[in-house]
This record gives structure tokens, C-alpha cells and sequence, in this order.
């Protein structure tokens, strides 16, 4: 590269000088990242099953609401702080992608693949208090490993695979996370996967988790007044400190449940038609 010697004939030499030197260094620049509109016409070109390629990008910040991503790769990417409302990211591939701080109002990631994927205080309303209408949709999706935290309430986790994913506190996104839970109120989570997840703290009051699989979960000091339990294997839980208030445990698997320090065990509902209560940890 040509050294550019800079000029002492007074403020105008000297801007000349200046620009030249951003020209030259911006010729060995990398291409830029994609703009939205790349994205779209990608996308829009791709053929039905085709999957667009757009693992490994950075993403971040883009507008892509509304967008069909027709399943595309985007295994790996920074989506951080994307504008995502309304896309279409049904089995769509997003393995190890960082989802951090995107907009989700009214997304669809049915049968996404989120495994070790990051989704740390998302956007999923668009006013404080929740609306049904624009949870976001994870039918069938899995997260095994999956990182996130933030308000989920109402959305559709049913058939969800969350095996080892972790949606407690961590300490790691702000002090924040100290004073608010993931809230997954309402959540549909009816015969998801929840082994070995880390749900503790979580706010599950009113979820639907009739039939989860619940095997070794941590649920310490999580709220589930209200939510229905029935059917859902627990075995080995760990239900220290949670809040039972008129949960539902009809058929509910209880043998190695810890339920130390738990609330409202006097208010459950069907615990006597709960299987291996005698085997539970109280």
C-alpha cells in the first residue's frame, strides 16, 4: 500500500490528506455483511426446501420482520437485536445462533432447531402487559442446551425439546435477572422435554405441563401455583422452595422428587392420585 505523506499547507491539505488515507484503508476491508434487503431477496429467490444459506452471518440489528425464511440455515449467525416480528422461522435451522435482545412479537420457530442457541431477554410484546396474540410460537422446536431468559408467557412450547437447556439466573446479562424470572405464565408446554432443565426461579404459574418429561429438572424456588401437572414424569425433580399453591398432580410420577421447603402442598390438587408419593423427598 502507497504510504500517504500528509500535507502542512494548512486545514485544507490536511482534510484532503485524511481522506485519502480512509480511501486506501477502506480498500483492504472486507466485503460489508448483508442488509436486510439481501436477506429478503435471498430468500424470497430460494426454492420451497432449498434452505437458504445463511449460517455463519452477522445478522445483528437487522429489520427482517415479516420475513418467511423459508427453513433456512442460519446455524451459527448473530441475530443480535433483530427486528424478527412476525417472520416465519418454522424449521428453520439456528443451531448455536445468538438470538440476544431480538424482537420475537407474534415469530413463529415451530420446529426450529434453537440447540445452544442464545435467547437472553428478547422482545416478545409489544406492550408490558402480555398479549396471547403475539407470543411467540416453539411447537416442536428444540432447544436442547439452549440459553435463555426473558418473558415467554403464553407462548406454545408443546413437544419442545429443552433437554439441558437453562432459563434460570446466571449473572451474566445484568443485575436484572436478579429481580425479574423468566416468565413462561400460561406457557403451553404440554408434553415437552424438559429433562435435566434448569428452570429455577421460573415463573410457570397457570402453565400447561400436562404429560412434560420432567426427569431430573431443577425447579428451586419456581412458581407453579395453578399449573397443571397432570401426568408429567417428575421423577427426581428438584422442587425445593417451589410454589405449589393449586397445582395439578393427577398421575403426575413424584418417586425421587425433592419437594423440601416446597409451598402449598396443602392446596395440591390430585395428590393423592399422584404415582410414588411415598417415594418423593419432603
Amino acid at each position: 500500500m502507497r504510504r500517504v505523506r500528509p500535507s502542512v499547507s494548512g486545514g485544507a491539505g490536511f482534510l484532503a490528506t485524511l481522506s485519502a488515507m480512509i480511501a486506501l484503508g477502506s480498500s483492504s476491508v472486507g466485503a460489508a455483511e448483508m442488509s436486510a434487503r439481501d436477506v429478503s431477496i435471498l430468500v424470497f429467490h430460494a426454492a420451497p426446501g432449498s434452505h437458504p444459506a445463511l449460517n455463519k452471518r452477522d445478522l445483528a440489528r437487522l429489520d427482517l420482520a415479516g420475513l418467511d425464511f423459508k427453513e433456512a440455515d442460519l446455524s451459527q449467525s448473530n441475530l443480535f437485536g433483530a427486528d424478527l416480528s412476525g417472520a416465519n422461522l418454522s424449521n428453520a435451522n439456528l443451531t448455536g445462533a445468538n438470538l440476544d435482545r431480538v424482537t420475537l412479537v407474534g415469530a413463529r420457530l415451530d420446529g426450529a432447531r434453537l440447540d445452544n442457541a442464545s435467547l437472553l431477554r428478547p422482545s416478545t410484546f409489544s406492550t408490558l402487559a402480555p398479549l396471547p396474540v403475539e407470543a411467540p410460537s416453539l411447537r416442536a422446536a428444540s432447544l436442547r442446551g439452549a440459553r435463555f431468559f426473558g418473558t415467554f408467557a403464553g407462548s406454545d412450547f408443546s413437544g419442545a425439546d429443552l433437554t439441558d437447556s437453562h432459563c434460570a439466573p446466571t449473572n451474566t446479562t445484568g443485575f436484572i435477572e436478579h429481580i425479574w424470572r423468566t416468565d413462561f405464565t400460561s406457557a403451553k408446554l404440554e408434553r415437552a422435554i424438559l429433562t435435566r432443565a434448569d428452570m429455577g426461579r421460573a415463573q410457570l404459574s397457570f402453565a400447561h405441563l400436562n404429560g412434560a418429561i420432567m426427569r431430573d429438572v431443577i425447579l428451586r424456588g419456581a412458581d407453579l401455583s395453578g399449573a397443571d401437572l397432570s401426568g408429567a414424569d417428575l421423577t427426581n425433580a428438584d422442587l425445593t422452595g417451589a410454589d405449589l399453591t393449586d397445582a395439578d398432580l393427577r398421575g403426575a410420577n413424584l418417586s425421587g422428587a425433592k419437594l423440601r421447603d416446597a409451598k402449598g402442598l396443602d392446596r395440591l390438587r390430585g395428590l393423592e392420585l399422584a404415582k410414588d408419593l411415598g417415594k418423593s423427598v419432603r
